[in-house]
């Protein structure tokens, strides 16, 4: 807020070091950098910032001066919007910040990952910081001209081991890397490090006792990338006579894994070959499919529907964890599914939907439910990581090329289908969901991979519509969290990104309508680029940012369908009637009643039945009074023309 005030409201961070201190241990703190704060938050008014940053970083100075009481010598500040594209205020605001921050007491190791800081880097050797932090395995630009201008008296911690992907480190050339390193600047300034903090991985490989050995051999999760760094660091100091056994056997390891054949697929690299740019183009434009989608679902003006997910019960979790564990046969489990699905299409049914999901009960992730049926993927038992707050998921491996040797969702779609008139809509990850939201090889472009899974998709996609399914949505929530970091990278991953997509999603008659879901993220910046991806419906996040989006919509004249979200499903609050209405109302104000779908934020997975149902009670009710006021406006519009003439 213009008048915000900001103060200590924890003692975690001095509490914790007193703790390992108390334990004998003597650790760096870490605090979330104060430009990255205001950079990254919601809210804060343009031409203010300087003010708010003066208060801020009183508050940091603060807690330096907490922690140098408690004995601590260095804090890590991590500033992650170095790695974006910042201007001379936030320079300017740096320079400011850690003026003031130095005269603290304490050594600060100013840390940024994700991406090389590029023209940051410059400013940033010139802070009075004691050290600074590079993600070589991202920012890998940065490393030449950090050792040609890093003043002498900085210490250089060389991310080197991979802190977002699970694969194993190649030993040697890594010791080569940081031995050329240290020769510059001395060994006694380069600390060895992970490129960012270790929670994007896995705890422990060694808990993983069903993965394919051939697989498992070319991981590391975070216990064992510590090791990794552990042995190059005694390996530089002691010699590498010291870790000889562990060199030998780790470049035999890589070796065996450039050559066993699992990563490959000759099928699979045809199918590559052969793509063409028809392929992912619709027959006809968005106005002449959206009459022929018309005439053969006949909705009414804002129709209703749900983004995909239903609530996963208590029930739906202890039948997957019987099934899994051998209690109950599969004819059981997959009937205890059959009867969810029909509940939710009896309950949509007398709520009033017009288009129907079938609710996924059978799914534990969006994206790990797939990896299980697809070949080149594999999944965990304990390779959880925390998605947001307190909710965990365990994110697949891709390792081989991607390819679908069997159907994944026609049979739950279809029986959906079979138990009612409307049109029920079937629900799949989109290519490029799937590549962000699981750990991806290393060894060849992200592009290649993401492409292979939209042709698995594909496969899918056309298997529903022989099945009858007319309504098909392919989830996309990641395509804005895999944009890059810097402007100047945009437009090649935007490139491929839509291309997957509409490969996956091409290839269907006219009359099958598409859909796509986004959320999770503010999607204004790239709204352009989300049309060229000529999804029939998109249904987007709204609802927080109390239509936010429309601005946009309007400026970009939006030319399909789409469902801004009018209910937020990220809190358990039910919303009003009048509160839809009135978002509705909004939207309506944008967007033409011929295109504007009524629907909530997000799937509702993570929910309570309690809550969902007067929500979606309030939701369907809204869409129903706004439609016959239309109704009622139009008819009078045309009985004064009748009038008139």
């Amino acid at each position: 807020e213009e008048n915000q005030q900001f103060r200590v409201a924890s003692t975690k961070c001095v509490d914790e070091y007193l703790e390992a201190k108390g334990e004998g241990i003597e650790t760096r703190p870490v605090l979330l950098g104060p430009m990255s704060f205001l950079y990254l938050a919601k809210g804060h008014y343009a031409g203010k910032d300087a003010v708010l940053l003066e208060r801020l970083a009183d508050v940091y100075a603060e807690i330096f001066n907490n922690l140098r009481r408690a004995g601590a010598q260095w804090v890590q500040v991590d500033e992650p919007c170095l790695s974006c594209d910042l201007n001379e205020k936030a320079v300017a605001g740096f320079r400011f910040v850690y003026d003031k921050l130095g005269n603290a007491g304490l050594s600060i190791l100013l840390t940024t990952y994700f991406s090389a800081m590029r023209a940051n880097l410059n400013f940033v050797l010139n802070l009075p910081v004691q050290g600074i932090h590079l993600d070589l395995v991202s920012g890998q630009d940065d490393l030449k001209p950090a050792l040609s201008e890093i003043p002498s008296t900085m210490l250089l911690s060389a991310g080197v081991i991979d802190g977002r992907n699970v694969w194993r480190c190649d030993l040697r050339k890594t010791i080569e890397l940081l031995g050329n390193i240290a020769e510059i600047i001395g060994p006694e300034r380069l600390l060895v490090a992970p490129s960012c903090s270790l929670l994007h991985v896995p705890l422990d490989l060694d808990m993983e006792t069903a993965l394919d050995p051939e697989v498992r051999m070319l991981l590391a999760f975070a216990k064992q990338k510590v090791k990794e760094i552990s042995v190059i660091a005694h390996g530089m100091g002691c010699g590498l006579r010291e870790i000889d056994d562990l060199l030998r056997e780790n470049t035999a390891i890589l070796e065996r894994g450039r050559t066993t054949g699992i990563r490959d697929n000759s099928e699979v690299e045809n199918r590559l070959k052969s793509i063409t740019a028809e392929m992912g183009c619709r027959q006809t434009p968005f106005e002449e499919r959206a009459k022929i989608q018309q005439q053969r679902l006949k909705l009414p003006f804002l129709p209703t529907t749900t983004i995909g997910s239903f609530p996963q019960t208590k029930e739906i979790r202890e039948a997957r964890k019987q099934f899994r564990a051998g209690v109950i046969e599969r004819d059981h489990y997959e009937q205890a599914m059959k009867d969810e699905i029909a509940r939710n299409i009896s309950l949509q049914e007398k709520i009033g939907f017009d288009v129907l999901v079938h609710g996924e009960p059978e799914r534990t992730d969006m994206v790990e439910y797939f990896a299980e049926f697809l070949e080149g993927m594999a999944v965990t038992q304990h390779g959880w990581v925390q998605s947001y707050g307190s909710r965990y998921v365990k994110p697949p491996i891709i390792y081989g090329a991607v390819s679908r040797s069997q159907p994944m969702t026609v049979e739950w779609a279809g029986y959906a289908q079979s138990l009612t008139d409307k049109p029920v809509k079937a629900m799949l990850t989109g290519p490029v969901t799937m590549l962000q939201w699981s750990f991806v090889r290393d060894d060849q472009p992200r592009e290649k991979t993401c492409l292979e899974l939209a042709l698995a998709i594909s496969d899918e996609v056309r298997d529903l519509e022989s099945a009858g399914i007319k309504i098909i949505q392919i989830d996309e929530p990641a395509i804005r969290e895999g944009l890059p970091l810097k402007g100047a990278d945009w437009h090649d991953y935007l490139r491929w990104a839509i291309r997957s997509f509409r490969l996956a999603s091409g290839g269907v008659a006219d009359s099958t309508q598409i859909h796509t879901h986004m959320c999770y993220s503010e999607f204004g910046v790239m709204l352009q680029y989300i049309a060229d991806m000529d999804a029939d419906v998109i249904s987007i996040e709204a609802a927080r940012s109390n239509m936010e989006l429309l601005s946009e919509i309007r400026d970009v004249c939006y030319p399909n369908a789409i469902g801004p979200g009018v209910y937020d499903i990220h809190s358990p609050r039910v919303p009003l009637q009048e509160e839809i209405e009135q978002l509705l109302r909004k939207a309506l104000s944008v967007i033409p009643a011929e295109r504007l779908w009524v629907n909530p934020d997000c799937g509702l997975k993570t929910r309570d039945w309690n809550e969902v149902v007067p929500s979606l009670n309030a939701l369907v009710q809204s869409a129903l009074r706004l439609r016959e006021e239309i109704v009622s406006e139009r008819l009078q519009t045309q009985n004064l023309r009748e009038q008139t003439r």
